[in-house]
């Protein structure tokens, strides 16, 4: 072997390893789209797990609240809560660490606007970590900004997205990052979430915390924080929501 091929082979194992999520310019336009696949007709909600804990039943929002702890503004009715745009987030009132998560949201119909104005909202996991709501129905957008995304990570397998005004699942196992005494990052968040019954994230390895337009970063957190659901100014519909805690690892 050649000095030259040594050198190389030396830098390619001293290289840290890039995540696919690094591999692309945060919110890209020429990365690449997944590939649409339809996941079949909407169906309607089944019982939850008799071990989860109920977030929300269609009645009322008394398991969340607004940002400032003030009662949740969002509009119940008909059995499901629209976003009130403007009136801010909505957040659980317990925290949460490891757990599977159910949730059925309908984008808006007749769609509005483009891109990230159409049907825009967000599962945030522990208040930090965003799974994207998008009208990624023939709508097109940045790859790690449509729906089932982990936002400004990592596009979703597929786009298995139904047409607007349709009730679509985000089934979501969560598991939270755990942190060094000295606050670095022992073991990063992961995250798989099936879309309409379609596998979208498979283990993925969440980078750090949402933020738009720049790389992810960690900053350390308590084991458990509240869920939220982002108001970006869309009348998003959200309906049975319920989770089930998880074993804690160590």
């Amino acid at each position: 072997m050649n000095q030259l091929r040594q050198l190389a082979l030396l830098a390619l194992i001293c290289s840290p390893l890039r995540s696919p999520a690094q591999q692309w310019p945060v919110h890209s336009l020429d990365r690449p789209r997944p590939p649409v696949v339809d996941p079949g007709p909407e169906r309607p909600p089944v019982p939850p797990p008799a071990d989860a804990i109920v977030l929300f039943d269609g009645k009322d929002l008394g398991a969340w609240q607004s940002q400032d702890s003030t009662p949740a503004k969002w509009v119940v009715r008909n059995g499901y809560v629209e976003v009130a745009p403007h009136t801010g987030v909505i957040m659980t009132k317990r925290g949460f660490g490891d757990f599977q998560l159910h949730v059925e949201w309908a984008a808006p119909t007749p769609p509005k606007g483009e891109s990230q104005e159409r049907g825009n909202s967000g599962v945030f996991l522990m208040g930090h970590y965003e799974i994207q709501v998008l009208d990624s129905y023939h709508n097109d957008t940045y790859a790690d900004g449509q729906a089932a995304a982990v936002y400004g990570q990592m596009p979703p397998l597929v786009n298995a997205c139904r047409p607007p005004g349709q009730w679509q699942t985000y089934d979501i196992v969560f598991h939270r990052p755990h942190f060094a005494a000295d606050g670095s990052v022992r073991d990063s968040a992961r995250v798989t979430v099936f879309h309409n019954g379609v596998l979208v994230q498979d283990n993925t390895a969440i980078t750090g915390w949402t933020v738009h337009g720049s790389r992810a970063h960690y900053q350390p957190h308590p084991d458990k924080l509240p869920l939220v659901l982002q108001d970006h100014g869309n009348p998003v519909r959200y309906r049975d929501i319920w989770v089930r805690e998880l074993g804690t690892s160590p």
